[in-house]
């Protein structure tokens, strides 16, 4: 008997979840071996599991309010700090920065919030927030 995807479908007596799979593997082939054709793309997923790993064990451990505005508010900073740690960011810094912004607009958030993505800070503004030697409490506004 030939094991291929396509002749394992045309069994009739295949049970259905086997062939829900099989199905599945056809339609997204390309991208379950794209890691074939580019060493850049991991075989697997397990950095995205350990950067999610911290947030999920403080969802089990700090309730919140069980409001659906902090489960959002939760969510947004998540994915934030794991953005900024993945541009090599002092997290701490770049907020103390983005806090104090918001301080001198009067309470507000800044006008353009864009200007304080990763992608879009000055390389000084990079090597500033990357410098372990800035110490809390410093002038770190832009």
């Amino acid at each position: 008997m030939c094991w291929t995807r396509p002749a394992r479908l045309s069994d009739e007596t295949l049970h259905p979840a086997r062939r829900k799979v099989l199905e599945s593997m056809e339609q997204h082939w390309s991208g379950l071996t794209l890691f074939v054709d580019d060493p850049t793309v991991p075989m697997d997923n397990n950095e995205a599991e350990r950067r999610l790993r911290n947030p999920i064990i403080g969802r089990k451990n700090y309730r919140g309010s069980g409001a659906q505005w902090s489960g959002k508010l939760a969510i947004m900073l998540f994915s934030l700090f794991q953005t900024l740690l993945l541009w090599d960011i002092n997290p701490r810094l770049w907020l103390i920065d983005y806090l104090t912004c918001c301080a001198q607009n009067g309470c507000r958030p800044p006008e353009n919030t864009a200007e304080f993505l990763p992608w879009n800070l000055s390389e000084d503004q990079l090597e500033r927030y990357r410098n372990p030697t800035i110490r809390i409490g410093e002038n770190n506004t832009s």
